[in-house]
C-alpha cells in the first residue's frame, strides 16, 4: 500500500501542472514559477531567425554526418547534392580524418556532431529533484545564454481536434498561448497516434518528421524537451519555452529531424514546434528547468 501510494503521488507529481483546476488554485502561491507574456507575439527569448539557424547548423552537421544513407533522397535533389558534397569537402580538409567508413567521412554519434557543432550535449537521466523521475541534463559542454538547448517533441494538435484519450493521465502534453496542444508523450496511444501521422505524411524518401525521439538511440539529440522538469523555489528555471513555426522554406531534406507532425493532414499551415532556450549560460552537469506555466497578461 505505501508503495502504492508513493507511486501515486510521483504520477500526481509531474500531473498537477497540466490539471486546469489545480493550476488555477496554485497560481497565486507558485508566482516564482511562473512566465509572464505581456502578449502571445511577445513569446520570444531570441528573434526566430535566430531559432531557425540554430536548428538548420544542427541539422545540416546531422545531415551531412549521415550522407551514406541519404542517396535516395540525394538522388532527387541534385543541387542539393552538389552542396552538401561541398560541405562535406571542406569539412573533411578541416577535420583531417584518416580513418573513414565512407568516401573519407568518418561517421559520428549522433550526439557528438551535436557537440561538434553546437559545443555541448544534453540527454536524460535521472531528476536531481526527489520524485520527478527523468530529467535533462547538459552532458557535454557549456551552452550560453539565448541558445536553443532542446526542443519539445510530438503531435501537434489544433484547437477542437481530437486529443481526449490521449490526454488521460498525460503529464506530457505542452500548451502553446495561443491553444495549440503538442502531444511529448513517447508511450501507449499518443506513440501510435505520432507514428501513424508520421508515415502518412511520408513522400517517398523523404520523412517530414524524425520518429527516433520516440526510441531510446535518438537521430536528434536535442528531441528530450518533453523530460525537463519544472522549476521549483530550490532549482530555478534556467530555460524557457519558445514557440516557433518553421517556415515554408525550410529545407525538404532537413525535415527528417524535426521531432513534431501535425495530426490533421489536410491544415495548410506552417509546423508548430517549441524549443527550450537557456536563460542564461549552463555549464556541464547542470539540469535543465523550465517554467510550466504561462501566464498572457
Amino acid at each position: 500500500a505505501g508503495g502504492m501510494l508513493r507511486e501515486l503521488r510521483r504520477r500526481w507529481g509531474s500531473y498537477k501542472y497540466r490539471f486546469v483546476p489545480w493550476l488555477a488554485l496554485n497560481l497565486r502561491r507558485q508566482r516564482r514559477t511562473l512566465r509572464y507574456v505581456p502578449e502571445s507575439s511577445q513569446d520570444k527569448i531570441i528573434a526566430d531567425e535566430d531559432v531557425f539557424e540554430m536548428l538548420l547548423k544542427a541539422f545540416k552537421a546531422l545531415f551531412i554526418n549521415d550522407f551514406s544513407r541519404q542517396a535516395d533522397i540525394l538522388a532527387l535533389l541534385p543541387e542539393v547534392k552538389c552542396q552538401y558534397l561541398e560541405l562535406l569537402t571542406v569539412e573533411q580538409k578541416c577535420s583531417k580524418v584518416n580513418s573513414c567508413t565512407h568516401q573519407g567521412q568518418r561517421m559520428f554519434s549522433p550526439e557528438e556532431v551535436l557537440f561538434n557543432t553546437l559545443g555541448f550535449t544534453v540527454s536524460r537521466d535521472r531528476s536531481s529533484l526527489v520524485s520527478a523521475g527523468t530529467g535533462v541534463f547538459v552532458t557535454k559542454g557549456f551552452v550560453p545564454k539565448g541558445t536553443v538547448v532542446s526542443m519539445y517533441p510530438g503531435t501537434v494538435y489544433r484547437k477542437h481536434e481530437p486529443i481526449f484519450f490521449q490526454s488521460l493521465g498525460n503529464p506530457f502534453i505542452f500548451r502553446c498561448i495561443d491553444g495549440v496542444l503538442i502531444d511529448g508523450n513517447d508511450k501507449g496511444l499518443s506513440r501510435s497516434v505520432y507514428r501513424s501521422c508520421s508515415r502518412r505524411d511520408q513522400l517517398g524518401p523523404f520523412q517530414m518528421s524524425d520518429e527516433s525521439w520516440l526510441t531510446a538511440t535518438l537521430q536528434n539529440p536535442l528531441a528530450v524537451g518533453q523530460y525537463v522538469n519544472n522549476c521549483s523555489h530550490e532549482k530555478a528555471a534556467n530555460v524557457c519555452y519558445q514557440e516557433f513555426d518553421v517556415p515554408g522554406h525550410f529545407p525538404l531534406e532537413l525535415k527528417q529531424y524535426l521531432p513534431n507532425i501535425v495530426y490533421s493532414h489536410d491544415i495548410e499551415s506552417h509546423l508548430r514546434c517549441v524549443v527550450l532556450v537557456a536563460l542564461r549560460d549552463i555549464k556541464q552537469g547542470e539540469e535543465l528547468f523550465s517554467n510550466y506555466y504561462t501566464v498572457v497578461s
